[in-house]
């Protein structure tokens, strides 16, 4: 029993995606550098934005090894399924 776990994105998916991060960085950036506040209040909220991608890029990748780990498990699993149903219907 062979599954195809295999998902690639096409090219024009990978580009959107980096093109839409980049532009909801730089949209984010400009606003705060025109924000009327002071200059330490624009460095926290620089700082604050940068920790905050930092994180959502640990989380995605935190949620995607969970997710292959699962399905690692889950084959494993089907394998030994399988190995002992071939053993059964021997004669």
């Amino acid at each position: 029993m062979s599954r195809n776990t295999s998902s690639e994105h096409s090219a024009a998916w990978v580009s959107f995606s980096y093109g839409s991060f980049l532009a909801a960085i730089g949209m984010t950036g400009v606003g705060v550098l025109f924000m009327p506040v002071d200059i330490w209040i624009k460095a926290y909220l620089a700082m604050a934005i940068i920790m905050l991608v930092q994180t959502c890029v640990n989380l995605t990748k935190t949620v995607r090894d969970e997710h292959e780990n699962k399905k690692l498990i889950n084959r494993i699993e089907d394998a030994k399924t399988e190995q002992l149903l071939t053993r059964i219907d021997r004669p």
